[in-house]
């Protein structure tokens, strides 16, 4: 669905995610392109694109994670979190589950940008991993 939006729109998913941060306009945009930077600082590489309905999606080698913004949250979700170390206690929601993991953030919190850039890298890793596996020799 994103490359028909990006293909009908001619836009790639870098330009709709800067519209939708702009279209926000308030602090859940402001929240949004603070992590994006994050995101981006700490995986250049990274592949932005719009899923599901106007979702901002970050990639390298399999989603890293998703950013939705709602009334009183901004959630970045992590397709694989479960599978990531934490240390430093940012998964905050949908910890139930034995996939994903999402950091909530409300309106006037602060996210500890080290700690944020080292699950991003750490996401990385693990997706890149699972491509990197030696084939068996029968």
């Amino acid at each position: 669905m994103a490359k028909k939006q990006e293909a009908a729109e001619g836009k790639s998913g870098s330009e709709l995610i800067s519209e939708k941060i702009a279209e926000l306009g308030d602090w859940r945009g402001e929240t949004l392109a603070k992590m994006r930077s994050l995101i981006k600082a700490a995986d250049p590489d990274v592949l932005e694109e719009v899923k599901w309905a106007g979702t901002p999606v970050w990639s390298h080698d399999g989603i890293i994670c998703t950013g939705e913004t709602y009334k009183a949250v901004v959630k970045l979700t992590f397709a694989k979190g479960a599978a990531l170390k934490d240390p430093g206690k940012l998964f905050n929601s949908s910890l139930e589950g034995n996939t994903r993991r999402a950091i909530d953030i409300p309106e006037g919190a602060k996210v500890d940008a080290s700690a944020f850039k080292a699950l991003i890298k750490a996401a990385v890793v693990l997706n890149t991993s699972g491509k990197k596996k030696p084939a068996k020799i029968k």
